[in-house]
């Protein structure tokens, strides 16, 4: 059996939308990341406890509470409607939303850990030959981590990639327009189909096993 269409495209979307989401979750989650690994501030605890939360909540949960958020009468959604006369709700930026919302925690914490690790007399030794914090992130503590931060973003992509719960529940399940692999092999699985619910089961195990290959890989590189 091949992919029929409508499967074909679940793949695409879901591969699109785990590649922006993972862009996404690049640009807001790194400097997260360095600002919890080189500041202590009020309320640090807090804001790395929210940041969790989306590990530990319902994935229901999580797209409810997303849904709230960014539904046409919501402190964003409202917003984002009046400015661009259209909103995320049952659109694949929807989906975008909710897999980088799922997989944010993931990177920011695989990043920290791997700018944490960073020597911090090297960062003393680029201050004091007068570079500024900036440039030393780019030249110094960055090329250093980068093997913890590449891992993070393959760890979010694959997130990205599985994410089911919130997709659903922000995006839908609208066939060639919000159905990604996981909600297609729901809906083949309710529709009794078991050998396309097979076959792109078979597609996520590749995708999966490519992302542990990856992971593994760089974690070896990156060992003493």
């Amino acid at each position: 059996m091949v992919l029929d269409p409508e499967a074909l495209f679940s793949v695409e979307l879901s591969l699109k939308v785990a590649t922006v989401s993972t862009v996404v979750v690049l640009l807001t989650g790194l400097p997260l990341a360095y600002l919890f690994a080189t500041r202590e501030f009020p309320f640090k605890n807090l804001l790395d406890a929210a940041v969790t939360l989306p590990l530990v909540f319902p994935p229901t949960v999580t797209g409810y509470l997303l849904l709230l958020l960014l539904g046409k009468n919501g402190i964003l959604g409202e917003v984002i409607y009046r400015v661009f006369k259209t909103g995320v709700v049952f659109t694949w930026y929807g989906a975008v939303v909710a897999s980088s919302v799922a997989a944010f925690p993931i990177f920011v914490k695989t990043a920290r850990s791997a700018l944490e690790s960073v020597d911090k007399n090297l960062i003393h030794a680029a201050y004091t030959l007068g570079k500024g914090e900036l440039e030393t992130f780019f030249r110094v503590v960055l090329p250093i981590a980068k093997r913890g931060v590449i891992a993070g973003l393959v760890l979010s992509f694959a997130r990205a990639i599985g994410e089911f719960g919130a997709t659903l529940m922000l995006a839908g399940n609208i066939p060639f327009k919000t159905n990604t692999i996981p909600i297609e092999i729901y809906s083949a699985v309710s529709d009794g189909n078991f050998e396309r619910a097979n076959l792109l089961t078979a597609v996520v195990a590749v995708l999966s096993i490519t992302v542990i290959f990856t992971v593994n890989r760089l974690s070896r590189r990156g060992a003493p």
